[in-house]
């Protein structure tokens, strides 16, 4: 006697229909698809149709809502409560050199702030700061949910990859999202985001969500609408949530890859560092504090004073790294220089990003080894005049046919002109 198979509730065919004429979709057919598909029971290719009849028609509020909460209820939850201090946690779409986590982490951790940092590893032209990190020697990224609880009770502070068991139906997704062309989704995106931040269970979240060549999304309008989305659905599920509009036109900082952003993080932790990096980083530490309810603690001294620093070595060395090993340095160096004298209008943040993935700094593919020491210095900023021959770019890597093809991509990275005025905090959404 064959095995008779359970009755689903709804038929996927019919729903991939009704969005596809931008129906809307209730919360129990939205619960069902998610689970249906962490289950096996919606097949990938059906699945593949409904993401696209949802980049094409979009999603209502309401379907937004009900997608992060069926991602949520697919896996475990997180609580912070009980660690005796304000657990409030940050999370940026990306960008080329953005290296804010691993400043700002220790340094809030030494203002009294817990912070359960999450990430994850790079895909593309956009670095991933477990990427960054596991260029410490003996740094490992792997933490238990008690060794994590441990690190923001005795620390403040801790970075490390999110478990298996934290909204699963959301890797399942992505990793179809990725291959299917339907990752640039402003629904998709923020559903996405939001079910892993809300199930992390911090008192508070503050996004950075960037605009330019080197961002996800390119458009300030359309970075604004992802911030608003994802700043309405922390509301709606009780998280206080703020996001900052921030200018990722350019590379932000001067390091581009892995080993030397955590160099030139370091540097911003003994008091220094590029302007522009330590400005976000100050102002996501701004934003930080006031939802963990300390609005007029200036966050500028204690990355004078050596407090954050301290902070940062601590985390290192809990995480099994050691902070004062030499980190990586590539065999293989070119210096790029200006083929004529004049005024940078703009340093293409996307193409510097490129070329630090063919470098070997980033990845095609989940999975692929990438190279430690390879990566892009920028020496130049929008608004520089320089003259003849001033060297533009540094690149590095280790394999000699990586470096001509990383060239390749800096071609046209420096434009020249007159700069615009471009602030790097461009709004903000509450």
């Amino acid at each position: 006697m064959s095995e008779q198979r359970a009755v689903e509730p709804f038929d996927v065919v019919d729903l991939i229909g009704r969005k596809r004429f931008a129906e809307e979709l209730g919360d129990a057919e939205i619960a069902w698809l998610v689970d249906a598909f962490t289950r096996g029971v919606v097949a990938p290719e059906q699945m593949s149709a409904l993401l696209m009849a949802i980049v094409i028609q979009g999603m209502s509020r309401a379907e937004i809502r009900a997608m992060t909460a069926a991602m949520i209820a697919s896996g475990e939850t997180m609580d912070f409560t009980g660690l005796g201090r304000p657990a409030i946690d940050k999370h940026s779409t990306g960008g080329v050199g953005d290296k804010t986590t691993l400043p700002l982490v220790p340094l809030l951790a030494s203002l009294g702030v817990a912070v359960p940092q999450l990430s994850g590893r790079g895909l593309g032209h956009t670095g991933g700061t477990l990427d960054k990190l596991e260029s410490i020697p003996g740094w490992r990224a792997e933490l238990t949910n008690a060794e994590m609880t441990r690190m923001l009770t005795e620390i403040g502070g801790v970075i490390c990859a999110a478990g298996s068991g934290l909204a699963p139906a959301d890797k399942k997704l992505y990793a179809l999202r990725d291959v299917t062309g339907t990752v640039a989704a402003v629904p998709l995106i923020a559903s996405s985001i939001m079910s892993k931040k809300i199930a992390e269970g911090a008192g508070g979240l503050v996004l950075d969500v960037k605009f330019g060549s080197g961002a996800f999304l390119p458009g300030l309008e359309d970075a604004r609408e992802l911030g608003e989305t994802m700043v309405r659905l922390g509301t709606d599920s009780g998280l206080r949530t703020v996001a900052l509009l921030t200018d990722m036109d350019a590379p932000l900082g001067r390091a581009v890859g892995n080993a030397n952003e955590v160099r030139e993080s370091v540097e911003v932790l003994a008091g220094g560092g590029p302007a522009d990096l330590v400005e976000l980083t100050l102002a996501l530490a701004r934003e930080m504090l006031a939802l963990a309810g300390m609005p007029d603690v200036d966050p500028a001294p204690a990355l004078a004073d050596g407090r954050a620093m301290d902070s940062w070595r601590r985390m290192i060395l809990a995480q099994g790294g050691d902070p004062d090993a030499a980190l990586p340095v590539a065999r293989e160096t070119e210096i790029v220089r200006a083929d004529r004298a004049g005024e940078i209008a703009r340093v293409d943040a996307r193409a510097v990003g490129v070329a630090a993935w063919r470098l070997g700094a980033g990845r095609a593919r989940p999975g692929d080894p990438v190279d430690h020491a390879a990566g892009v210095e920028v020496l130049v900023r929008p608004g520089d005049t320089v003259t003849a021959g001033q060297p533009l770019f540094e690149v590095a890597c280790d394999s000699p046919g990586r470096l001509a093809r990383g060239l390749e991509s800096l071609a046209g990275a420096v434009e020249w002109g007159s700069a615009p005025e471009r602030p790097l905090v461009a709004g903000r959404i509450a």
